[in-house]
């Protein structure tokens, strides 16, 4: 019996000690490889994009970089100037049109001028900002040499927000002069209030015209495409020796020489006489002198 008291508490010790080490062993386990990797990890942290491009520039067809790196976020005006050089600068006119009214966009300047190898084009093209870099990336992508692309963009957030507020604040300052003027009682009042009020709309008017302005450049972007002939290489002279061309040339210089003389012979023939007629006059005088002179 004093054996069994011995061995029961023994065995309890060893079940709690055995009990104690799994618990343990399953808490240590992850921290060394075993169900949280790295990668779950850096995903739990707030602001990083896990698997997200890298922000930057997008090469196009001719080379030229595509910019990637706008805000959405921002309010800012994008505008950008491409000059390419084509074969037929008003076909490439004509397909760049496409461009923009396949994205929604229109075109509010043309002018194309030339003829034949001399044509060359100019235009203005307004796309959605959404379709901004599509725009650039299909432009870039005429059958055409780009030979310049400048992309511009103006940060217009700060000021939209004071125009917003402004406004607001003058919406505002109208409706307590609203209010005013509902409660004026003498004619006096009446004019005040409503002096005051015109004022303050038509200092609305005029920042909802701003606002209605920035609104509708960061909404539509400006692009200004001009195009102008490419230059066709001007080919070298063939070295070889062709017969026909020497034969070719020596008919030529001989039916050159041959209408020299024949021009010779009808200045001779048209002013030929006069020398003849001064020269007899000439032996006329000089007889006419001797003959006064022999009889003395």
């Amino acid at each position: 019996m004093k054996r069994l008291l011995w061995v029961l508490p023994a065995v309890l010790l060893l079940a709690a000690c055995a009990s104690q080490g799994t618990t343990s062993g399953a808490t240590a386990g992850p921290a060394f490889g075993g169900g949280t990797d790295a990668s779950a990890v850096t995903a739990a942290k707030p602001g990083v994009a896990v698997g997200a491009p890298p922000q930057g520039s997008e090469i196009g067809s001719n080379g030229v970089p595509v910019p990637q790196a706008f805000d959405p976020t921002r309010s800012v005006i994008l505008t950008a100037n491409i000059a390419m050089k084509a074969t037929d600068p008003w076909a490439t006119a004509e397909k760049a049109q496409s461009v923009a009214i396949d994205l929604g966009g229109d075109v509010i300047g043309l002018n194309e001028s030339g003829s034949k190898d001399d044509r060359v084009a100019s235009l203005t093209l307004r796309v959605p900002s959404a379709q901004f870099t599509e725009a650039l990336r299909r432009l870039r992508a005429l059958d055409a040499d780009v030979t310049s692309s400048t992309v511009n963009g103006q940060d217009v957030s700060d000021q939209f927000v004071d125009l917003k507020a402004r406004l607001a604040a003058k919406q505002a300052e109208e409706d307590r002069y609203n209010a005013l003027l509902t409660r004026a009682s003498t004619v006096d009042e009446i004019l005040k209030v409503d002096a005051a009020l015109s004022n303050v709309r038509t200092q609305i008017e005029q920042l909802q015209g701003q606002v209605n302005s920035i609104n509708s450049r960061t909404q539509f972007s400006t692009i200004t495409v001009s195009v102008a002939p490419a230059i066709a290489p001007v080919g070298t002279p063939s070295s070889a020796w062709d017969p026909a061309k020497t034969v070719a040339q020596a008919f030529a210089t001989l039916a050159a020489v041959l209408r020299g003389f024949a021009d010779a012979a009808i200045w001779l023939l048209v002013f030929g006489w006069i020398p003849l007629v001064v020269l007899a006059i000439l032996l006329v005088l000089t007889r006419g002198r001797r003959a006064v002179r022999s009889p003395a």
